[in-house]
């Protein structure tokens, strides 16, 4: 029998998905919940804010049918009727030379892209048969084995008879976006993840759903909505310094300024618990546990980090009908019609979403003008007679974890030698690349985790006790 674990505190540090998702657990579980987020909104890294009044996504974050963790998240939250799925997957495919289009038929899987792969003009008769060489291997790869993790994307496909022009005109337009890596330097474990589970497995996995308002609503208004409902506490520009614990197992979280200087809500005594969930990037969670006793956080700055670059581009009339369209022969990886969902009164505004951008995450906003403007307009021949109103940039320098070879060994569970210390992130091993799903189920594992271990502790008025406790402390 489930004890009861009312009474019971836990503090999650971080307000993005993962951290979201914590907290509505455990407050279901009947654990009292404070969040605390450094920044001035929840949402994380798929959120918004106002810009010369319209609301700017901070990433174009889309989804697949296949994230059902996520769509049961917006479920949760009463949103589903603000995101829209495809009917079936449909990508257009953009280059200088032409176009192309990839929409999966009413085949069972696998067979439901076999017409769209021989059809694909952007590559020959010759390499769109060795295409079938490669998905064949990828459908019976393990993507949880570790020699499969140590290996180059690169190296694996040419093994398997995918040349050059094979990997950059088809398998990169899945494989960049999904890991935020350049394809030949992926995992090929965590490729397989992503081919096998979208475009190998059920036949409707691959169809794409984004938010048709901007995610600040999606996610940030619609869970401080929530988690009030549920009674959790919600503590915004609140950044957790350092975690403390006690001889009696339970924990003080110090807090500091928040984001960009502000005042931290409270600041002052450690906000105490008898349980943390770190939902923080992996660099900040390995800052906060290895003082708090995990010898083992050390090892997660090696997961390094990935940028995405999106150049917002704001046009005087419309340019193209196409919601959203990838790119190959061209600096533009994918493109996304934001208008509406923006608020944009007239005229056309089109983001591009730059993955792995390593080598574009510095470079300064005039040079990036110089080098999109004129791709769109080969993308786009009706761009070259607009005026452009607005051009802008946002810079995600830490997007993702690199998921490169060997990083399937340095992703720790939820669970960590602290008892009552857990871990929440798209960056753990959840057995999902780093993306919204990911994240979503990390937050599930995380409070669990937890949700199991307070389980067993003495039941007693435990609110009361660590108010006590950590007076006494400070």
């Amino acid at each position: 029998m489930t004890r009861d674990l009312t009474g019971r505190r836990a503090v999650v540090i971080g307000g993005g998905l993962a951290g979201i998702t914590a907290a509505i657990d455990l407050r279901d579980a009947g654990v009292l919940v404070t969040l605390l987020e450094s920044r001035p909104r929840l949402g994380g890294a798929a959120t918004s804010y106002a810009r010369a009044g319209l609301m700017i996504d901070n990433g174009q974050h889309v989804f697949l049918r296949c994230c059902d963790h996520y769509q049961s998240l917006l479920a949760r939250l009463g949103v589903t009727d603000s995101v829209s799925i495809q009917d079936r997957f449909d990508v257009t495919v953009l280059s200088p030379a032409g176009s192309a289009r990839l929409r999966r038929d009413a085949l069972p899987s696998p067979l439901h892209l076999a017409r769209a792969l021989v059809r694909y003009p952007l590559l020959s008769p010759v390499e769109r048969a060795r295409v079938g060489r490669a998905a064949l291997a990828f459908r019976f790869a393990d993507p949880a084995s570790p020699d499969l993790d140590a290996q180059r994307l690169g190296s694996w496909l040419a093994a398997r008879g995918q040349g050059e022009r094979a990997r950059r005109r088809l398998w990169d337009l899945f494989i960049i976006s999904a890991l935020n890596i350049d394809g030949d330097e992926a995992s090929a474990g965590l490729a397989a993840t992503v081919i096998k589970t979208a475009l190998l497995g059920a036949r409707d996995a691959a169809d794409i759903g984004m938010a048709t308002v901007p995610l600040g609503r999606l996610h940030a208004e619609a869970t401080a909505a929530l988690l009030g409902r549920l009674g959790a506490q919600v503590r915004l520009g609140a950044r957790a310094a350092s975690i403390e614990r006690l001889a009696d197992g339970s924990f003080g979280v110090g807090l500091s300024r928040g984001e960009e200087g502000q005042e931290a809500e409270g600041e002052g005594p450690p906000v105490a618990a008898d349980a943390v969930v770190l939902a923080v990037p992996a660099d900040q969670a390995a800052r906060l546990a290895g003082p708090a006793g995990v010898p083992q956080a050390a090892a997660w700055a090696g997961l390094g980090q990935s940028p995405i670059l999106n150049a917002h581009v704001l046009y005087d009339r419309r340019v193209t009908d196409l919601p959203f369209a990838a790119a190959v022969d061209s600096p533009v990886q994918w493109v996304f019609d934001k208008t509406r969902q923006a608020g944009v009164p007239a005229g056309q505004y089109l983001a591009v979403s730059i993955s792995a951008a390593d080598d574009l995450i510095d470079t300064p906003t005039a040079e990036l003008r110089q080098l999109f403007v004129p791709a769109l307009e080969r993308l786009f021949p009706a761009a070259a007679g607009a005026d452009i109103r607005d051009f802008f940039v946002t810079r995600e320098r830490r997007a993702t974890f690199r998921q490169a070879p060997g990083s399937g060994a340095l992703r720790p569970g939820a669970a960590t030698s602290v008892p009552g210390l857990a871990l929440a992130g798209a960056w753990t091993s959840t057995g999902w690349p780093d993306t919204m799903e990911g994240a979503v189920r990390s937050g599930h594992a995380a409070a669990q985790q937890l949700i199991r271990e307070l389980a067993t502790l003495p039941s007693a008025d435990r609110a009361a006790e660590l108010d006590d406790a950590w007076s006494g402390a400070s």
